[in-house]
């Protein structure tokens, strides 16, 4: 009964042929010129709907080629807007497949990239943008002149009315133009002979001052970045046309020549409600046989520009990316892109932008990337360590880390929690071959040798990387809702031990750069001196310290409602608390991340937590104090300041709730216990209620 392993097709026809000879796609659309160009504007409208479904998982031939029109391209070219239109349509998709074949992202969405033997590409279409061009020169003449006063309106000889009814002329030039413009926005690329007469077609190359959907996909593919600036500009003026097709569904209903009614008009796949013709979803379940043989919903119209909207909203986020090379900025704008939840598109466009040519942005060399993140000086770039096979193999993890992040949630943090082993691994066979090559690398000797400084460095930080990562993948858990409230105290509790890894190690790396440089400032004597000063903590590590009282803080609170109200226990049919404590936690334990984590180690931390012990050591008042110490420091950051706002809020609550148990001790009957995520995404803040 699986839909995909269904053989039974029920189609109305048995091949494109037939459809055609049956007059399911006619051409001309009709004899009738008005219904004529609101049969094409339906048409239109629903491939939007149909492209925007495909981008959402429905396979190719079900969606975007279920079009007639563009199974045979060869029909239409005796009509010039819709041959035009489906050029275009057919080189979006053929863009899209390429960039989502080439980001590797089509695993997630594995019928995406199947092109089931469908024109995907024809010869000839890589001039849709100077015909359509031509077509959109000719509408735009064409609504200025009904735009005109009557005194000086003048009929041009080479320009016709799309439609019989003048009255409407207006509102349809208006309707097609927003619709083409989406696919192709802006002059210049045409020039005009002989009073208008005679339009010459320019070469794809030589538009350069086209602007439309596609042009975003092209500009946004170029290397290093360097059309970033001008896709923004083609995404406002496709956002814009978007608005224009929105408005223009109230005349495209009041001119509807099927009579459509208003009952389930939002479910429709065109502005004007009318079923479109020249189409047919279980038309390739014949002709292609890897198709699905079941047919699938579309999206609305409206949905799908909507979708549109946001999928161009999340690429100006990309656009507006500095292309900074510091290696901690590029994950953290990673991370936060993936709060917008993009779909597979913007993710695979954000991939390629991160990894080009095995480099970050193009630009840098991952051993450049790594040594600038190890906190090395700028001369340990071009150091011959980088040729050791088993640094060349951390580069290339540090790719599949990249490439990771930019996946959908949940295949993300499964990928993530296998990954930790190869970072685990990675870390010891750097260890093995720097030992093999240059010796002790864990003396802490001042006058450690070049090689072994940038060794010692580099082992650090792929310390450090391994627990961000086991960070990372601890957190999407809350992201993605796989835990229950009984589980949020072994969560917090492993959180909290990964943390505290996690800022050893960056205080560590940062102790060890700033040693290194005031060891090049100062003569041996005042080294010694300055050494002997109190070290102050670096604001990142003083943010992950806050991180660790917030942890700490919520573990011991559900592990004090555990032990005397006998609250969010870990109580079930099916599995006890261990198992589902391996569940959560196996990948990290196989990594053992950290070394000695265990089911046993979170019994023990939490089996004495007491309201009475809390109560004389609050650790939500630490965290608040950290984070307005804080302020200062990343004034000049506006996520940073937002997150230490976060931050506040929940050590502020958190602490209010446990002052009051503590107060009340046993917890009342009437009182009811909860935890929300209403002002962090991954820290909770207890809710006490009287029902």
């Amino acid at each position: 009964m699986d839909p995909k392993m269904d053989s039974g097709i029920v189609s109305t026809y048995y091949s494109v042929e037939e459809a055609i000879d049956n007059g399911a796609a006619p051409v001309p659309l009709s004899f009738d010129r008005t219904i004529d160009i609101q049969r094409v504007i339906d048409i239109m409208d629903h491939l939007l709907a149909c492209e925007a479904t495909w981008h959402r998982g429905g396979s190719l031939a079900q969606t975007v080629f279920s079009c007639i029109y563009l199974l045979r391209p060869d029909r239409t070219s005796s009509h010039v807007l819709m041959h035009s239109f489906c050029r275009v349509i057919r080189t979006t998709c053929n863009a899209l497949v390429q960039a989502v074949s080439d980001a590797r992202t089509n695993e997630e969405e594995d019928l995406f990239i199947m092109a089931y033997g469908l024109p995907l590409k024809v010869d000839g279409d890589e001039k849709c943008l100077s015909i359509l061009h031509a077509v959109e020169e000719t509408l735009s003449r064409q609504l200025k002149a009904c735009k005109a006063p009557l005194s000086k309106r003048r009929v041009v000889e080479d320009v016709e009315p799309l439609q019989t009814s003048l009255e409407f002329e207006e509102g349809f030039c208006r309707a097609v133009l927003c619709r083409l413009r989406f696919r192709k926005v802006g002059g210049g690329g045409i020039e005009e002979c002989g009073g208008g007469k005679m339009v010459r077609f320019l070469t794809f190359g030589k538009l350069l001052c086209a602007q439309h959907f596609y042009h975003v996909l092209t500009c946004m593919r170029r290397p290093q970045g360097k059309g970033l600036e001008l896709a923004k500009k083609h995404i406002q003026s496709c956002l814009s046309e978007l608005d224009s097709m929105l408005k223009s569904e109230e005349f495209l209903r009041h001119t509807c020549a099927c009579g459509t009614l208003e009952d389930g008009i939002e479910d429709k796949t065109t502005a004007s409600g009318c079923q479109p013709i020249g189409f047919d979803s279980t038309l390739n379940s014949r002709s292609a046989a890897p198709t699905p043989p079941r047919a699938i919903k579309l999206l609305s119209w409206k949905k799908a520009v909507n979708y549109f909207q946001k999928l161009l909203h999340d690429l100006e986020i990309i656009c507006s990316y500095s292309l900074d090379p510091i290696l901690e900025d590029a994950l953290r704008f990673v991370v936060d892109f993936q709060k917008f939840q993009p779909d597979l598109v913007a993710r695979a466009y954000v991939q390629l932008l991160l990894v080009q040519d095995g480099k970050l942005y193009g630009r840098e060399p991952l051993f450049a990337v790594i040594c600038k993140a190890a906190l090395l000086h700028e001369g340990a770039k071009n150091h011959d360590v980088q040729k050791n096979e088993t640094v060349t193999q951390l580069g290339q993890l540090l790719i599949s880390l990249l490439r990771l992040l930019c996946t959908n949630t949940a295949w993300q943090r499964r990928k993530l929690g296998k990954i930790l082993q190869d970072w685990r691994i990675i870390y010891v066979q750097l260890e093995l071959a720097f030992r093999k090559e240059f010796g002790d690398i864990t003396s802490t000797s001042i006058d450690q040798n070049v090689c072994l400084k940038i060794c010692k460095h580099i082992l650090i930080w792929v310390e450090e990387q391994t627990y961000w990562i086991a960070l990372r993948f601890l957190v999407l858990g809350f992201e993605l809702e796989l835990y229950s409230t009984s589980e949020y105290c072994m969560v917090y509790w492993y959180i909290y031990v990964i943390l505290i890894k996690l800022a050893e190690k960056t205080h560590l790396k940062m102790m060890l750069s700033n040693d290194s440089g005031r060891r090049k400032s100062k003569k041996k004597r005042d080294y010694v001196k300055d050494m002997g000063k109190d070290y102050q903590i670096p604001p990142a590590v003083s943010l992950l310290q806050c991180y660790i009282y917030v942890a700490e803080g919520l573990m011991m609170m559900l592990a004090s409602l555990r032990n005397e109200n006998k609250m969010f226990l870990c109580l079930g049919p099916f599995n006890s608390e261990q198992e589902r404590f391996m569940q959560h936690f196996e990948l990290l334990q196989k990594a053992c991340l950290p070394d000695h984590a265990s089911y046993f180690s979170f019994r023990e931390t939490i089996s004495n937590a007491r309201f009475s012990t809390l109560s004389m050591y609050n650790c939500f008042k630490d965290a608040q104090r950290i984070a307005k110490e804080l302020r200062g420091n990343f004034a000049n950051d506006p996520d940073r300041m937002a997150e230490l706002r976060r931050i506040e809020q929940v050590a502020e609550h958190n602490s209010v709730a446990l002052n009051l148990l503590c107060q009340l001790g046993n917890i009342e009957p009437s009182l009811k216990f909860s935890f929300e995520f209403i002002h962090h995404p991954h820290f909770a803040v207890a809710a006490v209620k009287r029902s």
